[in-house]
């Protein structure tokens, strides 16, 4: 069978948006004319899930960002989604009226039997060895950045400080090398890019926000499509040179559009996902100074000397710190509500729901769920203990998503989050004003409002 017959998606199926007259038995609120919920759910997302939960229950109709949806909550709806044995549910179709003018073809908007090529092929990066070399990267930039922090203590904005951060760390280890003179058009064009798919107007006219993410998304193209030959010629074990010698089962190389759209939503998703987790990360530690000092604890078993850098094999002895990772992520999931439509008719709850609907899971509400978590607002990692973990739904926590379309790059982000533990709680104590309680923007990535005010303590 050829590599051609296999990529059919779900992106050559054309669709209407569903008649709303088609889901007025599904019980909702479409709010006002035009622009429907959008500015409730921008300004408290979880907030509004919760609010239209209790009126409606678990299945309810709304309107956001011009379309009519049907919102689909708790674990057996998450697993009913993500698993998708059939292939009911398009993540083209659904994440397309947000992010297909900013982040086309990235990954998570292929479907079905092309999102399989494409992942396996792309997997290659993400393997043991691509991963040693990633991780010397990260405790390099790391270890450095956080030598800069110690020699300035006090106060500080964390949350602007660990996007560049971040965003340094995505360049070396992803593009191995310093974005350089670039950086703040780079920056620049990725921050004009998330901002855009929120955007109640969604075409780009002129002087729109929507615009400039696309603006923002020709620098990209331009920048990684000079540096493809490059890497081609060069080689390297950074992830960027990685895909472009990554091959399809056919062996033919991934094509230049491919890794361009491939790279641009990966270092988005790395830079922008990260930043918020270990924001908040960093907000749970600085709040609850008891568990700050359990992961200091942590770090010193490991026994390696000063400045000596985080062996690979030394991160599965870091249990607590990825419990208390995992618990940040559920507290504020990076990705608060996931997007799909459906491509034929389906019935869930005892609701009836037309093919070309727009459905959405919200794991923000999930993990706040009652039911499943005692005392939702409380930091406890040791809900992440191998029994607590097997005694709860699986899909009760979904922060990388799930079934075909887990975040491939996982084990990543776990490994930044240790690395970074490492560096920052052996040389830093971090805390916050007493009575302090940072407000949050939810959505589409949640980070804080006034940067979380943190204050930073050199230990000796």
């Amino acid at each position: 069978m050829s590599m051609q017959s296999l990529t059919s998606s779900a992106a050559d199926i054309p669709f209407k948006n569903v008649n709303r007259a088609a889901l007025a038995h599904i019980p909702g609120d479409e709010g006002w004319p035009v622009i429907g919920r959008t500015l409730s759910v921008l300004a408290d997302p979880k907030g509004e899930v919760e609010r239209m939960s209790q009126r409606f229950g678990h299945v309810y109709r709304s309107r956001v960002l011009g379309e009519t949806s049907v919102s689909l909550l708790g674990p057996d709806a998450n697993e009913m989604i993500l698993m998708d044995q059939t292939k009911l549910f398009s993540s083209t179709h659904g994440w397309g009226t947000i992010l297909g003018l900013l982040f086309p073809r990235g990954l998570m908007l292929l479907d079905f039997d092309e999102h399989r090529l494409h992942r396996r092929a792309m997997s290659v990066a993400f393997k043991s060895g691509p991963m040693q070399s990633y991780l010397a990267q990260l405790d390099s930039g790391i270890a450095s950045r956080v030598a800069e922090w110690r020699a300035s203590p006090g106060p500080m904005l964390f949350y602007p400080a660990m996007k560049q951060l971040t965003l340094d760390l995505a360049a070396t280890s992803f593009l191995g090398t310093s974005i350089g003179p670039d950086v703040e058009k780079v920056t620049r064009a990725f921050v004009d890019m998330v901002a855009a798919s929120i955007a109640p107007i969604r075409q780009p006219w002129p002087g729109t926000q929507m615009a400039r993410g696309v603006n923002g998304r020709k620098v990209i193209v331009q920048y990684f499509s000079e540096q493809i030959p490059i890497r081609r010629a060069n080689g390297g074990d950074d992830l960027f040179s990685q895909l472009c010698r990554a091959t399809h089962e056919d062996g033919a190389l991934l094509s230049a559009q491919d890794i361009v759209d491939h790279m641009s939503f990966l270092v988005m998703a790395a830079h922008d996902t990260l930043t918020s987790s270990l924001t908040q990360f960093v907000s749970m530690l600085a709040a609850n100074p008891e568990w700050q000092q359990k992961l200091r604890d942590e770090v010193a078993s490991l026994g390696l000397k000063d400045g000596e850098a985080l062996p690979f094999e030394k991160l599965e002895a870091m249990p607590l710190t990825e419990m208390a990772f995992k618990e940040a992520m559920r507290m504020k999931p990076p990705v608060p509500s996931i997007p799909r439509r459906a491509m034929r008719d389906f019935t869930f709850k005892g609701y009836d729901i037309p093919a070309g609907t727009l459905v959405g899971m919200n794991p923000l509400f999930t993990h706040h769920m009652k039911e499943h978590w005692t005392d939702p607002d409380e930091f406890n990692p040791l809900r992440f203990t191998d029994e607590a973990t097997r005694a709860r739904h699986r899909f009760a926590w979904v922060p990388f998503s799930g079934g075909a379309h887990m975040c491939l790059g996982l084990h990543f982000a776990y490994m930044q989050a240790k690395c970074f533990t490492l560096h920052f709680l052996r040389n830093i104590e971090v805390g916050i004003e007493r009575g302090y309680n940072p407000e949050w923007h939810m959505w589409p990535i949640p980070k804080p409002k006034d940067g979380l005010r943190v204050t930073l303590k050199p230990l000796a």
